[in-house]
């Protein structure tokens, strides 16, 4: 998966980088979402809630052309998130 980080359109701020948001992409377990919302549906974006190989748990927004990916926004989970991504790791991880 390649990343477009050519200005990108928010701060990376601490504890994020930009090899953080990467790993998140790359989580195995990683949930992508398309929003059900008429704001959405001139230009599709995506939600990816991924952990980075720290741990680290990261919400990023994002479109994509299928070759490269931009993240419009990304950030550290709220606690929602958290709860939402491992209630959905232990779906996973139990059917198995």
């Amino acid at each position: 998966m390649e990343f477009d980080w050519n200005n990108p359109p928010f701060s990376v701020v601490e504890p994020l980088n930009l090899k953080e948001i990467e790993e998140s992409f790359e989580d195995p377990f990683a949930i992508r979402l398309l929003p059900d919302s008429p704001r959405f549906s001139v230009q599709a974006r995506f939600f990816n809630l991924g952990m980075s190989l720290g741990g680290l748990g990261i919400f990023s927004l994002y479109r994509t052309n299928g070759k490269q990916v931009r993240v419009i926004l990304a950030r550290v989970f709220e606690p929602e998130e958290r709860m939402f991504y491992e209630r959905k790791l232990t779906q996973a991880l139990s059917g198995l």
